[in-house]
């Protein structure tokens, strides 16, 4: 499997990782073929060979018509709009539009405001719609299936914007970074930017130390400034190096806590509420507690972006008075839904495998409860009926 991976020790922006990505082979006439479906005019956007404290890497210039942007500003749903208008692949729409969500969340937050009427002035709209939809469409003519991030260098200080004087990490970049590993040297002035923190943080699958990889190809992405460090993100691209790279990977929260003391009828109430929000999973587990006291083992598995949200609901519905938070690397088996035909109808199997073949069909539960229930013969005669058929070879290759 094909993965970025970005070391932010002088943190990171929209155009740094834009840099980043042409510095690593991205071809600037197809950013801008894939940018011109957009269909935006008075920019241009250039690339520049820099020098950064020693260092080579690419500098990416958005070049505006200040005059032409000067007064206009963009809502969320413009942008929104633009975006989906446009030609664009489905995919590069998806993730992009869901980066602007998050950036517009977090400003609203900020703003004590709803996401409706938080606007992003003209000029910096359009910068930040070229380094957000070009870093997505770098990902994908790349070929890169996964990303991962460093922890987070962020500056300190204060940095001056339309708002006036903000500390650093900005207000924005503040909420955006929530959850994730961050840090400080001191090293003055604003690193890590809203735009550049909304894209990583809604696209890498894990944040800490470079996976196992073997990199191919290594990428710097300038930024504007000069501090006291080389202002550079480095990206190296590459495959996963152990011997599952067949497989999909990505990274979760495993949340778990121990409970003595609450009634056990709560649970099924706090494990769907769990599932509702968005956990992987959710699972109790009997455990013998203090005082040889019979307990259960609570264990949530999280998408990382969820992470405190899922805690919050232990917290909030359950006895405990604490959690234990840990990332977990997981080995995946792809899957997709086709269906076999029985005597009773249609049954939907989810069939899953690797990059060279299928390894399982699992006809689903639900599918055969329903069949069973309706021609009012046993389950286990629908679910036998349904392996017989995939047996045979009848699995339709379309997804439902």
């Amino acid at each position: 499997m094909k993965i970025a991976y970005f070391d932010c020790f002088a943190g990171a922006s929209g155009d740094m990782i834009l840099g980043a990505l042409l510095d690593a082979g991205l071809s600037l006439d197809l950013l801008k073929t894939e940018l011109a479906k957009l269909e935006l005019d008075h920019y241009d956007l250039q690339v520049e060979k820099v020098v950064k404290r020693g260092i080579g890497g690419s500098q990416a210039m958005v070049l505006i018509e200040q005059d032409h942007h000067h007064h206009h500003h963009r809502h969320l749903h413009h942008i929104v709009e633009i975006i989906n208008q446009s030609g664009l692949d489905d995919e590069v729409k998806t993730r992009s539009c869901a980066i602007f969500q998050r950036l517009a969340e977090a400003e609203a937050k900020v703003h004590r405001a709803i996401v409706e009427v938080i606007h992003f002035h003209e000029v910096g709209a359009m910068d930040a719609i070229i380094d957000v939809v070009g870093a997505v469409i770098g990902f994908n003519a790349l070929g890169i299936e996964a990303i991962y991030c460093s922890p987070l260098h962020v500056g300190s200080g204060t940095v001056t914007c339309d708002h006036g004087i903000l500390p650093v990490p900005a207000p924005a970049t503040a909420e955006l970074i929530r959850g994730k590993p961050v840090y400080s040297t001191g090293v003055a002035g604003e690193l890590l930017t809203p735009t550049g923190a909304a894209i990583l943080t809604t696209l890498a699958a894990g944040f800490g130390p470079m996976p196992s990889m073997i990199p191919r190809v290594t990428g710097y992405g300038a930024g504007n400034s000069n501090p006291d460090i080389p202002n550079l993100l480095r990206v190296a691209i590459g495959e996963t190096a152990d011997a599952a790279s067949d497989y999909d990977h990505d990274q979760v929260s495993v949340i778990e806590t121990n409970i003595d003391d609450m009634n056990p009828q709560i649970y099924a109430h706090v494990i769907q509420e769990l599932f509702d929000a968005g956990a992987l999973d959710v699972f109790l587990t009997p455990v013998q507690m203090k005082k040889l006291r019979p307990g259960m083992l609570l264990t949530a598995i999280s998408p990382l972006n969820l992470t405190n949200r899922l805690a919050e609901i232990i917290l909030r519905q359950t006895t405990t008075i604490g959690l234990r938070l840990r990332t977990d690397r997981r080995i995946k088996l792809q899957r997709r839904f086709q269906t076999v035909g029985t005597p009773y109808g249609r049954v939907t199997v989810k069939t899953s495998g690797n990059n060279k073949q299928d390894l399982n069909h699992t006809p689903e539960y639900e599918d055969c409860k329903k069949l069973a229930m309706a021609n009012d013969v046993p389950l286990k005669t629908v679910m036998a009926a349904a392996n017989q058929a995939i047996m045979a070879g009848d699995v339709r290759s379309e997804h439902i």
